[in-house]
This record gives structure tokens, sequence and C-alpha cells, in this order.
């Protein structure tokens, strides 16, 4: 019985069918299976009758190149990066529509100048709409070369002539293979694209940079593999009507995951903010109620932002909470921790909170600031302006460890700040010596003490 020439691959999981089905086993998503060849690699035997003298060598006897990395001429993303972009690696940044990842890329191929070529590869938009985004930024680079095509093949073919220093491939998800007669942007197109872009920049050792769109569920677009086939994985987050974008590395052969890069949107470009925590609290009132400054950590960078907390009477039986910028969740839990520990009747509120500057923070060190922030508004008494908070806050009030508070203390010290409230167990472990007041607290009752809001 002869093989079959083709299978069947879902769109949505990329799950294999040797027949057609409405629906898929795997993900259940409906209509979502392609036809796609079975290309037969021919040949097998002989490269392996070629190469079966190859043996392996022990791993000390290799050296290991030096000065392979490049500058991108942004400080913040070199930081993300591990110090700037590996000869022959292969990044892929992700984001939302208009976040600003093209015009990112744009810059970067401009501030690498005199490094070597830059290959634009874009199947998106037209050359002159991005001469004119060039025109914009004030980008003058003869080293760009710009080529509009969505044929992987054609694309490997120029890349291996012009072999440059530099390759951006805008986007993944508007590239096809001629082998495959599966849409594109489909799960096995996005695959076989990257396996194949992967193949020939590693052999030719030219860095590059893919451009890929995100999912509702802010996920990048295709599958899954493709996180696993790159070496680097950056997200630009940032809200639309907010000026500040975030650049976080998801996955890094060559780094830690747990840098962030901050930059703001303006007619100029993407413009990189080196010290976040001033710029975040700048337009910051005096003695506002309700606002309180935390302490948190991005990677190993501390950073202080601004908390905003509003409770008012509510009129419906049922009160409202709102968040923006943490988890709903955990805004519930520390308004029952406050009204079963502290007393405060917040059943009868409405609480709103808000992180200023449109920051999304997951880390728990900013439990206390929330606590202090809610209470402040709702006691209507202003919190010092010169006061900085931190601490976790546990399900019996309790105010317990964070890590890096060294960090957290000396930024908060940069910055002006005169009081620190810490966790008593931080305190007492702290060696050096500062010129804020620092204050230790075993539990949310004497937080609110200190700071007179019961």
């Amino acid at each position: 019985m002869a093989k079959n020439s083709t299978i069947f691959v879902c769109n949505e999981c990329g799950y294999e069918s040797a027949k057609w089905l409405g629906k898929c086993p795997a993900c259940n998503a409906w209509n979502t299976f392609f036809e796609q060849k079975i290309v037969e690699n021919k040949g097998t035997k002989n490269n392996v009758s070629e190469r079966k003298n190859i043996k392996p060598q022990a791993l000390n006897t290799y050296v290991a190149k030096e000065n392979i990395r490049t500058s991108t001429g942004f400080e913040e993303l070199d930081r993300v990066l591990g110090g700037g972009i590996v000869k022959g690696s292969l990044v892929l940044l992700g984001g939302e529509p208009g976040i600003g990842k093209s015009t990112l890329i744009l810059q970067i191929c401009n501030k690498i100048k005199g490094n070597g070529k830059v290959l634009y590869v874009s199947g998106e938009e037209s050359a002159e709409q991005i001469k004119l985004r060039a025109d914009r930024l004030g980008i003058s680079n003869e080293d760009i070369l710009f080529l509009g095509e969505t044929n992987i093949e054609i694309i490997g073919q120029v890349i291996i002539e012009i072999k440059p220093k530099l390759v951006i491939i805008d986007s993944i998800q508007t590239m096809y293979s001629e082998e495959l007669s599966a849409a594109a942007g489909s799960v096995s197109q996005v695959r076989e694209i990257t396996a194949q872009i992967m193949k020939i920049c590693k052999m030719q050792d030219i860095t590059t940079i893919i451009i890929g769109h995100v999912t509702k569920e802010g996920n990048i677009a295709g599958p899954r593999v493709l996180e696993h086939m790159v070496d680097t994985v950056l997200y630009l987050e940032g809200e639309r009507y907010f000026s500040y974008r975030i650049i976080r590395g998801v996955k890094n052969r060559f780094g830690s995951t747990n840098e962030i890069g901050m930059f703001e949107m303006k007619e100029e470009g993407m413009c990189e903010i080196q010290n976040p925590s001033d710029v975040l609290i700048s337009e910051r009132e005096d003695n506002p109620a309700g606002s309180c400054i935390v302490s948190c950590m991005e990677g190993t960078r501390p950073i202080l932002v601004e908390l905003q907390s509003l409770t008012t009477q509510s009129v419906f039986g049922f009160p409202k909470r709102t968040a923006n910028g943490i988890d709903f969740n955990r805004l519930a839990l520390l308004i029952a921790v406050m009204e079963k520990k502290a007393g405060l009747m917040l059943g009868s509120q409405d609480v709103y909170l808000n992180v200023v500057g449109g920051l999304r923070i997951n880390e728990p060190s900013i439990d206390l600031g929330i606590i202090l922030s809610t209470c402040s508004s709702f006691k209507n008494i202003a919190i010092p302006k010169d006061v900085v908070v931190m601490g976790e806050v546990g399900l019996t009030g309790e105010v317990r460890r964070i890590n890096l508070v060294e960090k957290r203390i000396k930024e908060s010290e940069k910055l002006g700040f005169k009081k620190c409230i810490i966790p008593e167990s931080n305190k007492k472990l702290l060696k050096d010596e500062y010129k804020l007041d620092i204050i230790g607290v075993k539990n949310i009752r004497e937080a609110m003490k200190k700071l007179a809001l019961i």
C-alpha cells in the first residue's frame, strides 16, 4: 500500500492526522486542519555514511570565542540581553500590534552603524512605509538594506549572498514556504520557516531578530515550539494609552531572564529610561491621602512606584473592588486581612487601586503598601511624602521577610526618602548603616500605628 504524500496539521496546536478532521481531538478547535506535503529527505543514508568517522571530542579542547556580543545602542536592552546581542543568535521579539516593535527594531538597525550590513525583511510594509518611519525617527544609514519578500526560499538565498551582520524578519507570521501548502501564519509554516532561518543563520554566524505577533491571551502567535527553537524570547509590554514600555526577557540562553528594560515612546521613537524610579514618582502631589510609595524588584533592579487607593461609600449592596496593575484576587485577600486583623470595616466601601505609570506588579513585597494606602484613603490621613514601604503580608496579618532589601533601601536613599518601613525580620539582618530612618514592623497594625493611621 502506498504511503500518503500529505498529512493534515491543526493550525492551533500542531496536531497531525492522516485525514482531514472537522474538530481537532487535541485542542477541540473546529475547522483548523490544513493539508501539508510530506517532504522526503533524500540523501540521508549518504550523509550518514560520509560522516560516520566523526567522533565526539572533549569539551575542554574547545576554545570559547571572545567579544561575541554586539551592543544594540540601548543600555536598557543590553541589560535584558545579558550585555548585547550574541553573534549568530536567534532572538524572538513579541508584542501587541502598535506597541512599538518595528520602531525599536529600526532604531537598533541604526545604532549598530559601522558593524556591518543590516538586512531588513518585511512582509507587512513596503519600502516607502519603512522609509517614512525612518525619516520620522531621523535614521539615515546606508548599511540598512530593505527586502520586501515573504518567500523564505528567496529570503534564504539573499541572506547567503549578502551575508549581513544582522537580519530582521518582520514578521514571522507573514512568511511562507513553497514546500508547504498551509496558509501563511499557520503552525506548520511558522515552525518550518523558523527552522530554515535558524539553519542558515547558525551556519553563517548571522544574528537574527524575528518579530512575532501575540494572541489575545498574550502568547506569541504560532506553535509553542517556536519559543523553544530560538535562543532569546523578548516581550515588549505596555498599555497603548501610556507612553512607557517595558521589554522583558522570558527566555535567554546567554543571560538572566529576570532583567527588564524601560523605555518611553516619544515622537523621536523609543527613548530609554535610565532611572525608572525617579520618573514614576516625579509627578506625585504633596501628601495626598491614599498615596503610598513602594519598592518592587524587576530582576536585579529596584524600582520605586506609587500606589494610589480610593475608598468610597458603596451605593449598592455589593461593594465594588477594582485593581489596575496588580492581581484583583490579591487585593480582595488583603482587604479581608485588613477587616479581620486591623478592624477596618470595608464591607460597605468601594475600593479602587491603581499602580501609577501603567505598570503591572506581581511581587508580594508591595502587600504592605497596598494595605497602608487603602487605610490612608479610608481614614483620610495622608502618609508622609518621604516614606517608602515594603513587605509581604500573610493571612494572619504578619509582615513577612522579603529579598534584596539592601538594594531597595539604597535606591530609596538615593532618591531622598527619609523613612523606610520594612519587616522586622529584615531589619535584624541589616549590616550596613543608612542615612534614612529604618522602621521594622511585625504586623499590619504596628505599621499603621507608626504612620498614625489608627
